[in-house]
């Protein structure tokens, strides 16, 4: 009975330490999340609330603007995902092993973007891509080249703006990779050495392998950021040209601060978050199964 009674006190001393964490949990996450759901059945105005079930869904759905702005969302997701993993890699398997100076000073320059604000950084794409006075339609102008509208062709448009946001944040997966490929043991890549294994089977063979649990952590939280993405869209383009650039987070703001329709807004946030979860999960159960 007394060992019952010590455990219940240790037990409860522990919960006392992490309820405040457990609380900030429950409100700032937890419970928007239910609130969003709940807003999703309703067509709210500024005075009340009308309860129209799945109506809002059923809209998005024949919204051509909404399928048009999923389709770049996965775009972005598969595209800017897979461009930070294979560099990343690809970086960090050149320099983890060379000289600390030399890897310090790579590691510096890739991270330097992920220093600096999303908002100075789409500032200085604009400045550079604009196409009445921006640098590089100047330089192109000069040079008698044919100058691309890059933000206002709906060619180009996807592209640039993923290898902006590409650019930007590739630096901290190659952080993480090189952390990680350093806890490689040594023994392995000195065996493989000795069997003369040439430095691309020592990649796919021991590298790729031993670093799994850091490319489905970069997956993950590369899958939530490119979800999230809205400050280059604003900044850059504005969604357009023709929607064309339009984002799931860009039309989720369009609904909720434009045109006051937060019932639509809310439908959207669950269908991010569906969308999270279904991308996401996978990973994770690989991780846990191999764990």
């Amino acid at each position: 009975m007394k060992i019952i009674k010590q455990s219940y006190k240790e037990n409860l001393t522990g919960y006392l330490f992490i309820a405040p964490q457990i609380l900030l949990f429950l409100i700032f996450l937890v419970y928007p999340i239910i609130e969003g759901v709940r807003l999703s059945l309703f067509k709210i105005s500024y005075q009340d609330e009308v309860f129209v079930g799945f109506d809002n869904y059923r809209r998005l759905f024949s919204d051509p603007v909404f399928i048009q702005s999923t389709i770049n969302t996965v775009i972005f997701v598969v595209f800017i995902v897979a461009l930070t993993v294979g560099f990343a890699i690809f970086v960090s398997a050149a320099i983890f092993d060379k000289n600390a100076k030399y890897v310090s000073f790579i590691r510096g320059a890739y991270y330097i973007p992920v220093m600096v604000s999303m908002v100075v950084m789409s500032m200085i794409w604009s400045f550079l891509l604009n196409p009445a006075n921006g640098l590089i339609p100047f330089i192109a102008r000069e040079m008698e080249i044919v100058s691309v509208n890059f933000l206002g062709d709906t060619k180009w448009v996807l592209p640039v703006i993923i290898f902006v946001t590409f650019a930007t944040n590739v630096g901290q997966a190659i952080i993480l990779y090189i952390a990680s490929m350093i806890g490689v043991p040594k023994e392995l890549l000195e065996a493989a050495e000795v069997d003369g294994a040439s430095k691309i089977k020592v990649v796919f063979k021991i590298i790729i392998p031993m670093v799994k649990p850091t490319t489905i952590y970069i997956i993950i939280m590369n899958i939530i950021a490119v979800l999230k993405i809205f400050v280059v869209i604003q900044l850059l383009t504005g969604g357009g040209p023709n929607n064309a650039s339009t984002t799931l987070m860009y039309y989720l703001y369009n609904n909720a601060f434009k045109y006051n329709q937060l019932g639509i807004a809310s439908a959207v946030g669950v269908i991010m978050f569906l969308i999270t979860l279904a991308l996401s999960i996978p990973q994770l159960r690989a991780m846990f199964k191999e764990n």
